[in-house]
């Protein structure tokens, strides 16, 4: 569905034709694809398998609507069930299906009714039918349909397909042989293709400098439409960011300079939309995809993990997935436990994403430029503590990377390690121990993956004592992952034990003064960084 949102944003005349089995017609991504599909009047043509058992359950057993068509039609979407055994038939609906779609006429669904005789696994005991009925389904087979209808139409004789059934026959023999004659990758190989190298970028467009203070949320406002003026490739879609102007307002009056085209509007499904632009984005459009808080973004995990940050490496390094994703993270706004969560560690976890935390107004400017030109799956977590925070946004004439922390204060003692919404909190906490003649180093990641080792061990070797403030939970954190590779590679340097600050382990609370109390503040950091300073390792 996605690819064919590029076809149709580039102005291109072609059909993408998606396979899949009626198992997937269980899948709620199904029923988001076909609505958008249907509400953008996509180029697409959803072909649906139907053997029957999907892995091992019947569709009976499985669904209460088994006429897949119907879900297509509730969808608006003109649908055909055919016999799927017979390749005449499939043919002649395939081609009435895509010249509708390519005159114009919105997407189009095709339901072929088929089997499969073989197990769907080399584990599948079969248990779920008996052997006469795959023996029976035979008899139907497309290739002897095929065979009979060209021969009853004087298309082929006897001759004619002796001769077919050898060459197909020596075409496999020789497969067979050069495949026999392969060798198996490398061990060596396995950790190509997990990124796609990144080429120097190109400075960020000159635009006329800003005067006074502008807020963290202006910044994100300005790097969007920046990219929007700049490269034609560029879309925005997601959950009220056009007509609403974004629910934290960061896309407030795009709609109306870049249009509906650009500036999408999508349902409540995650899902089907972030893999919209993972289509998109294989299509050579550079979508930007805004969820609106990261709670919601575990309703596009499959797509994110199972898809964006793993297609190089499945493909051998042949598709890679330029899509930027913009997340709001973090707590202190009042929205309760299914709107408030960090969990910015689960997808720092994944390889094949790069994951970014903006903190300042400056990284905020310009890292979505920076992003939109990597050609991996970039992940950018905005904090929502930081939309209304002021500031006087520096020009970077250069723009900024995706590879380096930046130290925000140097400092001697101690290494006092954060990101995103609590840096601002680790600043603060550092004026007030300075007050006490402990100078703190406060380093801010912004780049959560792949993590910038380098500046953390260098500031260890200095100051010999670290706090990590991390608004994730402490079991499982981010936090914790950079503890252990403190500890693995930089062990010697210590001379105080590792100190975490994180959230407690409690779902976010609604009320105010209970929302404060769960989350790192000023006090509690000053008083981990005072501890380490008086222990001993």
């Amino acid at each position: 569905m996605g690819l064919a949102l590029a076809d149709k944003l580039a102005g291109r005349n072609n059909v993408t034709v998606c396979f899949f089995g009626e198992g997937a017609a269980a899948e709620g991504a199904f029923y988001e694809s076909l609505n958008l599909a249907s509400l953008w009047q996509l180029p697409v043509l959803f072909v649906c398998e139907n053997n029957l058992y999907a892995m091992g359950t019947a569709l009976s057993r499985s669904q209460a609507q088994i006429d897949v068509t119907e879900k297509a039609r509730v969808h608006r979407i003109p649908a055909q069930s055919v016999d799927g055994m017979n390749v005449v038939d499939v043919e002649a609906a395939a081609r009435q299906a895509v010249t509708a779609i390519r005159e114009g006429l919105g997407p189009r669904f095709l339901e072929c009714h088929t089997y499969r005789y073989r197990a769907h696994s080399m584990f599948d005991p079969q248990l779920y039918r008996d052997r006469q009925e795959v023996e029976d389904w035979k008899q139907y087979d497309p290739v002897l349909q095929l065979r009979h209808w060209l021969e009853k139409n004087g298309e082929l004789d006897a001759d004619q397909l002796a001769r077919m059934a050898q060459t197909v026959d020596e075409e496999i023999a020789a497969a067979e042989v050069f495949a026999e004659a392969g060798h198996e990758e490398a061990v060596a190989s396995i950790t190509e293709h997990v990124y796609r190298p990144a080429e120097p970028h190109l400075p960020p467009p000159k635009a006329p400098p800003q005067t006074g203070e502008i807020t963290y949320r202006d910044a994100c406002r300005l790097a969007l439409q920046e990219a929007l003026q700049n490269d034609e490739r560029v879309f925005l879609m997601g959950e009220d960011v056009g007509r609403y102007g974004g629910c934290y307002a960061v896309s407030r009056g795009l709609l109306e300079q870049f249009g509906e085209q650009r500036v999408r509007d999508t349902p409540l499904s995650e899902n089907g939309f972030t893999g919209a632009g993972i289509g998109a984005a294989l299509g050579g459009r550079r979508p930007v995809v805004e969820i609106m808080t990261v709670n919601f973004s575990l309703l596009a995990l499959d797509q994110i993990v199972n898809t964006a940050a793993s297609l190089l490496h499945m493909s051998g390094g042949q598709f890679n997935v330029p899509l930027v994703i913009r997340i709001a993270t973090g707590a202190s706004r009042q929205l309760g436990a299914q709107h408030s969560h960090s969990l910015e560690n689960w997808f720092a976890h994944v390889p094949g994403l790069k994951v970014l935390a903006p903190a300042t107004l400056e990284d905020a400017r310009y890292m979505l430029w920076a992003a939109l030109q990597d050609p991996n799956p970039v992940v950018i977590f905005e904090h929502v503590q930081l939309y209304n925070r002021q500031g006087t946004l520096q020009p970077r004439a250069d723009g900024v990377d995706l590879v380096r922390a930046a130290i925000r204060r140097p400092g001697r003692d101690l290494s006092l390690i954060t990101y995103g919404g609590n840096l601002h909190k680790a600043l603060e906490a550092a004026e007030q121990l300075a007050t006490e003649g402990i100078e703190a180093e406060v380093i801010d990641l912004r780049v959560l993956r792949p993590l910038d080792e380098d500046t953390l061990f260098e500031s260890l070797s200095r100051t010999h004592r670290a706090v990590i403030v991390d608004e994730g939970w402490k079991s499982g954190s981010l936090a914790g992952e950079i503890s252990a590779r403190l500890a693995d590679q930089a062990f010697w340097q210590l001379d105080a034990p590792l100190c975490r600050v994180c959230s407690l382990e409690v779902p976010m609370p609604y009320a105010a003064h209970l929302e404060q109390a769960v989350l790192p503040q000023v006090e509690t950091i000053v008083a981990a960084c005072r501890g380490v300073m008086e222990a001993q390792a």
